[in-house]
C-alpha cells in the first residue's frame, strides 16, 4: 500500500502522475485556537503545565517539529494561510477586525476535492465567509462558544447542547463513520479551545487540586531593554483580564445542570480570594494560576477529543493509511513576559505546535529541532503526499522530504514575518521582520511608533534586550536587512500596506 506513496516522497515519481485512490492517504488535521506549545507535554516545557498524552501520541509515533513558525500571529489570517499556503498579503486576509476570506480562490480542499478527496470542515472557521471546497462543512459562527453552540451545518443553523470542544469530536466521528468510503478523505477537525475566555468543562473542574503553577522567568517583566510598542501594549494579565477571564462572573449561556458543578467550583475560591483582599504582585501571581487551571483544563478536553479521534481510526482500520496533524494557529503567552494572547513576532506567539504522524513516512518517534517550518507549507504538503500537483502560487513548501528525514540543502535558513492589526484588540502595533535560527530583526513601522530593534537568541533567549544599533552586531545585522529585503522582494510584500489592511476606530458610544 505504501510503496508508491514512498516513492512519491523520495522523487522517484513525478507528482503529476495520479495516485490511485488505494494509494492516496487520508489526512486528518487536528488545529485547535491559541494552543502553546508550552502546553503540550511533548515539547516538555519546565513548568509541566499540563499533560497531553493523545496529542502526545502522534509525535511520538511520527515526528515533532521544534521550530514551526506562523507568518502572522493571529487566529484568523493563520487560518487563511493553511488553506492557501500564502501570505497575508497574498490571500487577502490580514486581521481580524475587518477581513473576510476571497472563497473564491485556491485552497488546497478544492484541489484535493477535484482530485477524487472526500472534505469535510468541523468546528471554528473565523474566516467570515461560508467554507469552499468542502462536501461538508459544520462551524461555529465568529468565535463560537464554549457551552451549547449554535452552528452552521452546511448553511443551516443548529442549536447544540453540550462541551463544544466534544460536539466537534462528536460530530467529527459521525462524519468518518458514515463517510464515502470509496474515497480518500481529508477531515479538518477545529477546535474552538483554548481561546479565550478559557471555560472549562464540568470533568475538569478542579483537575490541578489547586496547584500552585511554577512562574514563568519574565511573568512580571518591565520591559526595559525595548520600544513603545512593548511598553504600551495591554494584553498583561495583571492589567487586561477581565472578571470574566477570571471566572469571578461565570458564562451567561450555561444550562441551571451546567451551572450547578460550575457554581460548586468556582464560588468558594472566588469567595476566599475576594476576602483575600491580594494587591500587587500576590494579586497577578492568583490571576496567573486561575488561567492556568482554566487554560490548561480546555486543553485536557482537547486531548481526549484527538484520543477518540485517534480511536476511531484505529477501529476504522484507517490508522496505516492516514496522515494525523496537530497543530494550532499560532503561539500563546501563558505569562512570559506577563502576557496573555499572540500577535507578537516574539517567541511564545510566532511559534506554534506541529506533531504529525504519516506511518511508513515520518519515522516514529522522530524529533526535527531546527528546520524553519510553517503553516503555510501545510498545503503543499498535503497536496504532495496525494499526488496533487501543487501550484506555483503557493508561497510554502511541502515537508514531504523533511518528514522522510532528508531536508532539502536549500531549505530556508530565514522567514519573513507580517503582523496588521493595529489599531485593534491588545493595541499591538504593526511590524513586520525576518527570523533565522538566532536572530530576529524586527521593524516597526507606524508614524510615531517607527524604530528597529534586534533580538540574538543564542545570548538572550528570553528576548529581553534589542542590540540593534551596537557596534559588535554591526555585521549581522547588515546581512539580516539584506535578508529582510530580499525577502520581501521575492513574496512580493507590497511596499507600503495595501488600502484593506487600514483599521478605523470605532467610535465610542456616549450612552
Amino acid at each position: 500500500m505504501w510503496s508508491r506513496t514512498l516513492l512519491i516522497a523520495i522523487g522517484a515519481i513525478p507528482l503529476a502522475s495520479p495516485l490511485p485512490a488505494a494509494d492516496k492517504p487520508n489526512i486528518v488535521f487536528i488545529f485547535s485556537d491559541d494552543h502553546a506549545y508550552q502546553a503540550i507535554s511533548a515539547y516538555g516545557d519546565h513548568r509541566k503545565l499540563v499533560d497531553t498524552p493523545n496529542i502526545d501520541r502522534i509525535g511520538k509515533e511520527g515526528m515533532r517539529f521544534d521550530r514551526c513558525v506562523v507568518p502572522n500571529s493571529i487566529c484568523g489570517p493563520s487560518r487563511a494561510c493553511v488553506l492557501t499556503g500564502k501570505y497575508s498579503h497574498m490571500n487577502g486576509f490580514y486581521n481580524n477586525t475587518n477581513s473576510k476570506f476571497d472563497g473564491s480562490q485556491m485552497t488546497f480542499p478544492k484541489l484535493m476535492q477535484q482530485a477524487g478527496y472526500q472534505t469535510a470542515m468541523i468546528g471554528k472557521w473565523h474566516l467570515i465567509t461560508d467554507p469552499t471546497g468542502f462536501d461538508f462543512w459544520q462551524i461555529l459562527p465568529g468565535q463560537g462558544a464554549y457551552y451549547n453552540p449554535a452552528m452552521l451545518k452546511n448553511g443551516q443553523k443548529v442549536n447544540l447542547t453540550g462541551y463544544t470542544t466534544d460536539i466537534i469530536g462528536d460530530i467529527s466521528l459521525e462524519w468518518l463513520k458514515n463517510r464515502d468510503k470509496s474515497k480518500p478523505f481529508v477531515l479538518m477537525c477545529q477546535h474552538k479551545a483554548p481561546h479565550r475566555e478559557w471555560e472549562p468543562p464540568a470533568r475538569y473542574l478542579g483537575h490541578d487540586r489547586d496547584r500552585k503553577y511554577p512562574e514563568p522567568e519574565t511573568l512580571f517583566d518591565d520591559y526595559s531593554g525595548r520600544g513603545l510598542a512593548e511598553k504600551s501594549q495591554d494584553m498583561t494579565i495583571e492589567k487586561t483580564m477581565t472578571r470574566k477571564d477570571l471566572k469571578l462572573i461565570p458564562p451567561g449561556n450555561l444550562t441551571p445542570e451546567q451551572m450547578k458543578p460550575w457554581n460548586a467550583y468556582y464560588e468558594p475560591r472566588n469567595k476566599a480570594f475576594e476576602d483575600s483582599k491580594l494587591t500587587g504582585k500576590d494579586l497577578v501571581r492568583w490571576k496567573y494560576n486561575r488561567y492556568m487551571h482554566d487554560y490548561t483544563a480546555c486543553i485536557r478536553a482537547v486531548d481526549d477529543s484527538v484520543g477518540r479521534v485517534l480511536e476511531s481510526l484505529e477501529k476504522e482500520g484507517l490508522a496505516n493509511n492516514t496522515i494525523v496533524v496537530y497543530s494550532a494557529d499560532q503561539g500563546f503567552y501563558l505569562g512570559e513576559h506577563g502576557w496573555f494572547d499572540k500577535r507578537w513576532i516574539f517567541e511564545e506567539s510566532l511559534r506554534t505546535p506541529l506533531l504529525v504522524r504519516w506511518p511508513g513516512v515520518a519515522k516514529t518517534g522522530s524529533v526535527n529541532p531546527g528546520d524553519i517550518v510553517s503553516n503555510i507549507d501545510f498545503a503543499p504538503t498535503f497536496l504532495e503526499a496525494a499526488g496533487v500537483p501543487v501550484p506555483a502560487e503557493i508561497q510554502g513548501k511541502s515537508l514531504v522530504p523533511v518528514l522522510k528525514g532528508a531536508t532539502p540543502a536549500d531549505w530556508r535558513k530565514s522567514f519573513y514575518y507580517h503582523y496588521y492589526e493595529f489599531p485593534g484588540p491588545h493595541s499591538v502595533h504593526k511590524h513586520y521582520g525576518v527570523v533565522t535560527d538566532r536572530y530576529k530583526l524586527v521593524h516597526f513601522y507606524e508614524p510615531g511608533v517607527d524604530y528597529w530593534e534586534l533580538f540574538d537568541r543564542k545570548t538572550d533567549p528570553l528576548e529581553l534586550k534589542s542590540v540593534h544599533g551596537r557596534t559588535e552586531y554591526a555585521s549581522a545585522q547588515k546581512e539580516l536587512e539584506n535578508e529582510l529585503a530580499r525577502l520581501r522582494k521575492e513574496l512580493k510584500v507590497p511596499e507600503k500596506d495595501p488600502p484593506e489592511t487600514v483599521i478605523v476606530p470605532k467610535k465610542k458610544s456616549k450612552n
